[in-house]
């Protein structure tokens, strides 16, 4: 009788196998394929590798290293000092820092950029006999410039306030805006008893900004005000001053118009001003100036000007009362 074959785990080969009792030839028997194919298994006694040997001896270095950062870290955390917190005495010193540091526009500066988009040069041309009338300026065949003044827009539409006196008897009227547009202006009101004249431009810039207008109910005498305006037809130029006093009467030189209610001012203003904005340093119209005091045929400025309040200048152009 046959014995069946024994494999062994370990080995490729088979074990032999013992004669068998009646006598039969021992008889070898081969492993089959599949077995004969796998590989021998390790024994545990089998020494490392050398990869094997090269990552156990570079993890005993790391891990060391890990701990020693670890614990560093820790300790710079630690003794870190804590963020120091800012008092007010640190806050002051930084402005006065900036301050001396920095130059800032002063308060007229500020005012005229606010209000300066909105301030405009106006030109009143007449036809005259060039001969009796030579110390006027010729633009065209046959036409003279009559007057120079200044207006301010109050309504972003081309609505511009002036003085009547620097329109009045014009043939036509041109006002040039601060992007340096050109543009033909009617005549759409006029207020005599306070000077003024609504004009409506034909042509207006894209971006056209209009003044702020600031009610003089609050205005007190000393505080500070500019005027802008084209004095004798150089500008825009900007003047400070203060406000003198208030609810002043006028006579013009002619003795043709009485004027009353008025803002006094000690800002600059000359021929040419005349119906230019009065501001506020927040670059507020508070009045539309109209008039300078000078005994003399000069015509020049003494430190005497005249302004209309803005709350008459808004309803002769049919704005509503602040």
């Amino acid at each position: 009788m046959r014995r069946p074959a024994l494999y062994s785990s370990s080995r490729r080969t088979a074990a032999p196998v013992a004669p068998a009792l009646t006598g039969d030839a021992p008889e070898a028997v081969d492993a089959p394929a599949e077995e004969a194919s796998e590989p021998a298994s390790v024994s545990p006694l089998t020494p490392p590798s050398r990869l094997q040997r090269g990552w156990r001896a570079l993890r005993s270095g790391i891990v060391p290293l890990l701990a020693v950062g670890a614990v560093a870290a820790v300790l710079v955390l630690a003794l870190r000092p804590a963020p120091r917190v800012l008092t007010q005495d640190d806050i002051d010193a930084a402005v006065r820092h900036t301050l001396e540091k920095t130059v800032l526009p002063s308060a007229v500066a500020r005012a005229a950029d606010k209000v300066g988009p909105s301030v405009v040069r106006v030109v009143a041309y007449g036809k005259t006999d060039r001969k009796k009338n030579g110390r006027y300026k010729e633009k065209e065949e046959g036409e003279i410039e009559r007057g120079i003044g200044t207006g301010v827009v109050i309504v972003d539409k081309g609505v511009i306030l002036t003085n009547l006196h620097v329109v009045a008897g014009a043939d036509h009227i041109r006002v040039t805006f601060a992007d340096g547009l050109e543009a033909q202006a009617s005549v759409t009101g006029v207020q005599p008893e306070h000077d003024l004249a609504v004009l409506q431009a034909h042509k207006i810039p894209d971006d056209l900004a209009a003044a702020t207008l600031r009610s003089t109910t609050d205005l007190r005498p000393g505080d500070e005000v500019a005027a802008i305006g084209f004095p004798f037809g150089i500008g825009p130029s900007v003047s400070g001053g203060v406000v003198s006093g208030l609810k002043r009467g006028f006579l013009s030189p002619e003795g043709k118009r009485q004027l009353s209610n008025l803002i006094q001012f000690d800002a600059a203003a000359n021929p040419g001003n005349s119906g230019g904005p009065l501001i506020t340093m927040d670059g507020e119209v508070i009045g539309i100036v109209t008039a300078i005091l000078n005994p003399t045929s000069a015509r020049t400025f003494l430190g005497i000007g005249f302004a209309v309040p803005i709350e008459n200048a808004a309803a002769a152009a049919g704005m509503p009362p602040f």
